[in-house]
């Protein structure tokens, strides 16, 4: 990593308020370059508290936006943060109209020359896709990455119709605890307190609306852009990484949005910016790739940024499992076209006789985390347990295969009863036995006809199913065999069907995997000319990172109560811990997350997630806490959830409220 001190501008940031045309105040950071001459502005724009959480991550970048001459601008929506206003929903349509006047607003300023670019990863990725589809004429150009299209199918809520167990309840839980932090005096000023207390009587757990609508209906079809791709007129840089689980968003971009205006760029990355150097790498020098996009876009500028291929794309070498890897082997390739016309879909089909698929109801807890961060124990291990509990089935590789895109199983299934759900897993089996995942993929049975309805399985009928794995650049070399692994469970990715212990009969007759191949030379020649340049940043912030004496718990503990038949999953997601800011802020962070079933009962299913976080200035005796629990278990016909926060200002409880509902379960 290469810090640079050094830039084309001298720069300065002040802390401003953006007014809304309702009088709402958002907190904004704007670091500008010091020139006379106004500039193009770039938003970035998510709750994640920029004078807190993000303020590390920001200090690396948009410092060195603005000493390349950019106004770069890092907002809070409302109800977070250090703004004012009521917390919403994920993207809601008050948060994406506040984004478009955030976005005419700073348009409008004299130091912007009427140009803004968005860009973001996850939630700011979200909305600045969102808000593009919303058209406002400043907004030229996005990145974005790590971010959905879909937001049903490809977020961290559902996943082939079913519920994603993992992270529904995680995420949910996130939110919770999120958004019941408490304003900052020393940037919110005296009205702190009542702020927070304001905010905090219309907290609703997110995990109400998410289960109560478990097909892909009007409340998902909100702010999906795979909606109207047309409605999208800015220029889309879209990236993301094969360990992230957003990546398919980049390949939907790159095939819907007129060339002229996009381009997609994947590597091996986890849910990160490409240039912070976390696990897995290369890193790639990512913010002189997006100040090419931003000059090409919002300068005139002829950075050659459109002459690069339409995808650029990296291709793994096989690697042995392991839980997390400094740099994956592999090489750039880049494709003109979306579908490929180097990728050509080769069919294997299955062999054998029809057989039971009965997974034990822990099948999964090798799946490592939905969303990899680049910790020591994101990703999945070894997979010969959970091929163990699947059924397999096998294909020598004869010469080096190249795998790139979106593997799809055509599999003919029978079910004796009405819900159930397949999992498909795609492993590289190496001479050793050793079993590294390569991707996989989830279909609730009865979302078969469609992610839009619930149509439930006739009980005996035989049917053919077909679904997409997530997609995937990899390198199979020869004499390893490729394994499709097939299972009825998967948790805690996928929360059980009440009925799923019966599992379902696999006919290998008529079934089918299919493989995007892609052709080791490719007839453009393209993939010789993808270069980076190294990873640069600004100089970081400055966060102290206290020592303590407290021993580490695992980050990812799996217990087996073998007299019970009950297996516990503890997650610590690693999200913070104890830092001190140059500010004087002192902010502890802790969460756990437990998942626990019994391997023959699907509705022991229960997960729970505990979090504890401390904001505390010692120079204005300021010092508040905020604790949350939240959980889901079920029954045969309902999901029951339980939430509780309280939250502390000093000694005194300001806040204690808990909710407790039962919610149906329409499809999950």
């Amino acid at each position: 990593m290469h810090i640079r001190t050094s830039f084309p501008y001298e720069t300065a940031h002040e802390d401003v308020r953006i007014p809304l045309p309702d009088g709402t105040l958002l907190y904004a950071r704007v670091w500008r370059p010091l020139t006379p001459e106004p500039v193009p502005a770039i938003l970035e724009y998510l709750p994640y508290r920029l004078t807190d959480w993000t303020a590390p991550r920001d200090w690396q970048r948009h410092p060195w936006y603005a000493g390349h001459g950019y106004a770069s601008v890092r907002v809070d929506v409302r109800g977070h943060g250090n703004s004012e206003g009521m917390p919403g929903d994920e993207y809601s349509a008050t948060e994406l109209a506040d984004g478009v006047e955030v976005v005419n607003w700073l348009a409008a300023q004299p130091w912007c020359d009427g140009r803004v670019g968005m860009f973001g990863i996850s939630w700011g990725g979200f909305n600045s896709l969102q808000i593009a589809a919303l058209a406002p004429e400043p907004l030229k150009a996005v990145v974005t990455v790590c971010s959905t299209d879909d937001r049903y199918d490809n977020d961290v809520h559902y996943m082939g119709g079913s519920v994603l167990a993992v992270d529904m309840h995680a995420w949910a839980a996130t939110m919770l605890a999120f958004v019941s932090r408490p304003p900052d005096p020393h940037y919110a000023g005296p009205e702190w307190r009542d702020l927070w207390l304001k905010r905090l009587e219309g907290v609703d757990p997110f995990i109400h609306t998410w289960l109560d609508h478990q097909t892909r209906d009007a409340y998902w079809r909100h702010g999906s852009v795979c909606e109207d791709y047309g409605a999208i007129g800015a220029a889309v840089l879209a990236v993301g990484g094969w360990h992230d689980p957003y990546r398919d968003t980049v390949l939907r971009l790159v095939e819907h949005l007129p060339e002229d205006r996009v381009r997609g760029l994947i590597g091996p990355w986890s849910h990160q910016y490409p240039d912070r150097g976390l696990p897995p790498g290369p890193a790639i020098g990512f913010l002189q790739e997006t100040l090419r996009w931003w000059d090409q876009h919002l300068k005139g500028a002829d950075t050659g940024v459109m002459r690069e291929p339409l995808l650029r794309a990296y291709v793994s070498d096989s690697h042995p499992p392991a839980t997390v890897y400094d740099t994956l082997p592999g090489r750039w390739v880049g494709e003109p076209a979306w579908p490929s016309p180097n990728v050509t879909t080769v069919s294997y089909g299955l062999q054998g006789a029809p057989v039971p698929v009965r997974s034990p109801q822990h099948t999964g807890v090798d799946a490592g985390r939905f969303f990899p961060f680049g910790n020591d124990a994101d990703l999945p291990p070894d997979q010969r347990e959970e091929d163990a509990r699947s059924v397999c089935f096998e294909f020598a590789v004869g010469e080096e295969t190249w795998v790139l895109g979106r593997p799809r199983v055509r599999l003919r299934v029978s079910s004796e009863v009405a819900r159930g759900q397949v999992v498909a897993r795609l492993c590289d089996v190496a001479p050793d036995g050793s079993s590294t995942l390569v991707t996989r993929g989830v279909l609730n049975l009865s979302a078969r006809l469609g992610r839009d309805r619930s149509v439930p399985w006739e009980p005996g009928a035989a049917e053919e199913v077909s679904f997409e794995l997530n997609g995937i650049g990899h390198a199979f070399p020869p004499g390893h065999r490729i394994r499709l692994a097939v299972s009825s469970a998967y948790w805690p990715w996928i929360w059980p069907q009440p009925e799923s212990r019966a599992g379902f009969t696999l006919d290998p007759a008529g079934s089918f995997l299919e493989l995007p191949v892609r052709a080791r030379e490719a007839a453009s020649g393209m993939d010789s000319e993808i270069s980076f340049e190294e990873p640069e940043q600004s100089p970081p912030l400055g966060v102290n990172f206290p020592a303590t004496l407290d021993e580490p718990r695992p980050e990812r503990l799996v217990v087996r109560d073998v007299a019970k038949g009950e297996w516990r999953l503890e997650v610590d997601p690693r999200y913070g811990g104890t830092r001190v800011y140059p500010d004087g802020l002192e902010f502890t962070e802790d969460a756990l997350e437990t998942y626990t079933i019994q391997e023959a009962d699907p509705l022991s299913a229960h997960a729970r997630s505990d979090w504890s976080i401390r904001l505390h200035r010692p120079e204005l005796a300021w010092d508040t806490t905020v604790r949350t629990r939240s959980e889901i278990s079920c029954d045969g016909t309902d999901f029951l959830t339980s939430n509780e926060v309280i939250c502390t200002d000093g000694d005194e409880v300001v806040f204690h409220r808990t909710w407790e509902k039962r919610i149906p379960r329409t499809a999950g």
